[in-house]
């Protein structure tokens, strides 16, 4: 545990008062500092800052006031330059100058609470790209996916993951390139477009978990790249590894978690984003790269690992009910056990598990290469005995991208619209919400967004009108999942038994339930086949009637579907997969039913 001293007392960065601006900046191999800006005409000699203990520098500047800009003027025994605030909330860009931001907010009325995890619905999505369309008002921005509020409200999901939003090189990115950790990007509208945006979202009962990377920085634009002069071995200086540790598939930016102050400086950028901006939840990238060298199991860093813990146990104990998610895909099962027992003490963490065999399921052309085994193995498979320490999805901006495209476009290159397309990349999405898990979607996902994700390409919100069916597909989806309707409780529960796989007929059955009783048991059955499975008999796990409550062949999802099978069936006694009860069922291709029982 890294021991309190003056830094964590004494805010850094620039605080405004009634009385003028104090500044205060990190800077331990400096000869000398000053504060240079707008409200002393960028003279060095005006406000000369003062040295104090563990290398922070500070002054008071009577004459600065919110939205004035600044940076720091350092000297070394060699040379003299200018720096941005490490913990500036707001930049003019990412090599420009820090801003004086004035960090409160009306936040009245903003008593949003986050859904259980077994309650929530996650929709991934890229400010940039989600509402980029020519003519759109404020495109790109934090204002125009509010514009879209609409479309997410009636989709049904109750929270969206915006990827990063640290201020990055360039005017287009994917985010994962952060300059300034604390400042909101400028091109989305800076801190009080997000601010707003947030209130927005709370006020229509949608959380916001943001995305945040902490195992590398820039590598572009970086002003804390040899911050205040020192460095060893040619590479970044106080806040990073002068070592081989230093190296990341990004550049060689890897902050030096063993150091108190870059502790603190992660561990203050965690704090601001749920006091400041009231986010529900932070999704952490690549954990890989904070917990060893080469992202493996191997090569530990053992201070990355307890930071991890660190930022884990704040976020408990000052924001319960907060979620944290890792991006690890490592099968690394201790990234959600407790730090107690040694566990990173994440709430949840995204699956590789699932998502590669799912897609690699309804992407393989020929049936008899679709693995079922593989199948109920992502199914099943959980991190440690809760069914919700893992986010499952068969779309993400990863799986989308980086040689990948959208799985309709990977199942049928020349018709990504065609009949093929959509009934697999449905039958995928349909087993994301009925499988145990944090279910989520990417941008585009409910109306078939074709081709791959690139950060220069807005997402066709035309497909949002061709694909309507779909979207209802997707909608009626999610209404499940979140038991809306109280006859599908069983989705919202820990359990699950997958007790039917007929490899060469290709066909599935499994039945989730949270307590087990009529309104909570809950069967799926789902067909990885080219053809109609007639009169195919399963077990079923309670007598009586079994009524349909999903068929993802209705005709209302697409023209060219069939609705082939449009009742519910009665379970009969006699035995029949290690069940007491049977029934004949028929089903489509390529299709997934739901039945439940009435109460």
């Amino acid at each position: 545990m890294i021991q309190k001293t003056e830094l964590e007392i004494d805010a850094l960065g620039s605080t405004p008062s009634e009385h003028g601006v104090t500044f205060r900046v990190w800077a331990p191999n400096a000869k000398s500092v000053s504060v240079v800006g707008s409200f002393n005409q960028w003279d060095v000699s005006k406000d000369v800052m003062t040295p104090g203990a563990n290398g922070v520098w500070g002054c008071s500047c009577k004459n600065a006031k919110v939205g004035d800009q600044y940076r720091y003027s350092i000297s070394t025994n060699e040379s003299t330059f200018t720096r941005i605030d490490p913990y500036a909330r707001e930049v003019t860009n990412s090599v420009g100058n820090a801003i004086i931001h004035d960090i409160r907010f009306d936040w009245s009325g903003d008593d949003f609470i986050l859904p259980k995890p077994s309650e929530l619905v996650i929709y991934e999505l890229h400010v940039g790209t989600f509402n980029d369309e020519a003519g759109v008002e404020d495109q790109g921005t934090f204002k125009s996916v509010s514009a879209r509020l609409p479309h997410l409200k009636k989709l049904g999901v109750n929270a969206v993951q915006i990827m990063p939003i640290g201020q990055f090189e360039g005017a287009r990115s994917w985010g994962y390139n952060p300059s300034h950790i604390f400042s909101v990007e400028t091109m989305y509208g800076g801190p009080l477009g997000l601010k707003q945006f947030i209130r927005r979202m709370h006020q229509e009962g949608i959380a916001v978990i943001l995305d945040v990377v902490y195992n590398h920085l820039g590598p572009g634009d970086l002003d804390l790249w040899r911050f205040d002069g020192w460095s060893e071995n040619g590479r970044g200086g106080i806040y990073f590894y002068n070592d081989q540790r230093s190296h990341t598939p990004w550049g060689e930016t890897r902050p030096d978690y063993g150091r108190g102050e870059v502790r603190r400086y992660i561990l203050d950028n965690v704090r601001m984003w749920f006091e400041e901006y009231h986010i529900d939840g932070l999704r952490f990238d690549c954990t890989q790269f904070i917990r060893s060298v080469d992202g493996s199991n191997g090569q530990n860093i053992p201070e990355g690992w307890s930071l991890l813990q660190e930022v884990n146990r704040l976020i408990a104990d000052r924001f319960p009910g907060k979620i944290t998610i890792a991006e690890d895909l490592q099968n690394n099962k201790w990234l959600t056990r407790g730090p107690s027992v040694g566990g990173a003490g994440f709430s949840s963490q995204w699956d590789g598990m699932f998502v590669h065999p799912i897609r690699s399921a309804v992407i393989t052309p020929d049936d008899t290469n679709r693995s079922l085994r593989a199948i109920a193995d992502a199914i099943l498979y959980r991190y440690n005995n809760d069914a919700f320490d893992r986010v499952i999805y068969s779309e993400s901006h990863d799986e989308v991208a980086n040689g990948s495209a959208r799985v309709p476009q990977e199942i049928n290159p020349s018709d990504p619209k065609g009949w093929y397309a959509k009934k697999r990349s449905t039958l995928a999405a349909a087993l994301v919400f009925t499988s145990p898990g944090i279910p989520m979607l990417f941008q585009g996902q409910e109306f078939l967004e074709g081709g791959w994700f690139r950060d220069s390409v807005p997402v066709d919100w035309e497909r949002s009108l061709e694909f309507k069916g779909i979207i209802r597909l997707y909608r009626d989806l999610i209404k499940l999942r979140l038991n809306r309707d109280g006859f599908v409780r069983g989705l919202t529960g820990q359990f699950v038994q997958l007790y039917h796989l007929h490899d060469e007929r290709k066909l599935i059955a499994f039945h989730r339930w949270d307590k087990g009783s009529r309104g909570d048991d809950v069967v799926v059955v789902a067909n990885f086949l080219h053809l109609p499975q007639e009169n195919y008999v399963i077990g079923f796990p309670a007598e009586g009637e079994w009524q349909l409550r999903f068929n993802s062949d209705a005709a209302a999802y697409s023209g060219d579907f069939d609705d082939f099978q449009s009742t519910g069936i009665i379970a009969e006694q006699g035995g029949c997969d290690g069940l007491p009860w049977h029934s004949a069922i028929s089903i489509a291709p390529y299709s997934v039913l739901i039945f439940s029982q009435p109460k």
